[in-house]
């Protein structure tokens, strides 16, 4: 059997976003009938040296468009980072689905040794399409739905594991 780069890239991203945008819709619901602020969870963040809620969702929309569109060979597109409510959070994370779902399986699918040069603040990282995905895109993407859910769990949302994993069938 081979390896379908689109499978292991597409697919969990597109779960993993779909079900942080259910997440930010409860926790939209949650502000409301609670009579929180929204702003106050958007900026809430799980340690003072940690990024609020708000940046975790952009990374995570950051990471997965730029993984798409580095597969094949194209700049990501530009958001700009000015999301300061959960409708604003969930119209990127929309805008990020549009654009990985933009991609077909031929476009993506053996992309595995395309060379991915990555500049990250200080340094210049260099991946093959494969160790990319592996290594760094799912990681991080992972890493910033995990941390949006814990901050939002943290702060009293009622969500659980099947609220990140989404329905397994």
């Amino acid at each position: 059997m081979s390896l379908s780069m689109y499978a292991i890239t597409v697919h969990p991203i597109v779960r993993s976003l779909t079900q942080l945008r259910s997440i930010l819709e409860k926790a939209a619901d949650y502000s409301e009938a609670k009579k929180i602020d929204p702003s106050v969870l958007v900026n809430a963040r799980l340690y003072p040296d940690m990024y609020p809620l708000k940046r975790q969702v952009q990374i995570a929309s950051d990471v997965s468009k730029g993984a798409v569109s580095r597969l094949v060979g194209q700049e990501p597109p530009k958001f700009d980072d000015v999301e300061n409510s959960f409708a604003e959070l969930i119209e990127r994370i929309d805008k990020t689905l549009a654009h990985i779902n933009s991609f077909t399986v031929e476009q993506i699918d053996g992309s595995e040794a395309t060379t991915i040069l990555l500049s990250l603040h200080d340094r210049a990282l260099t991946f093959t399409g494969l160790t990319y995905v592996t290594d760094f895109v799912l990681p991080n993407v992972y890493f910033h739905v995990t941390t949006s859910y814990a901050i939002l769990r943290h702060n009293g949302l009622g969500i659980g594991k099947k609220d990140y994993l989404g329905d397994l069938g």
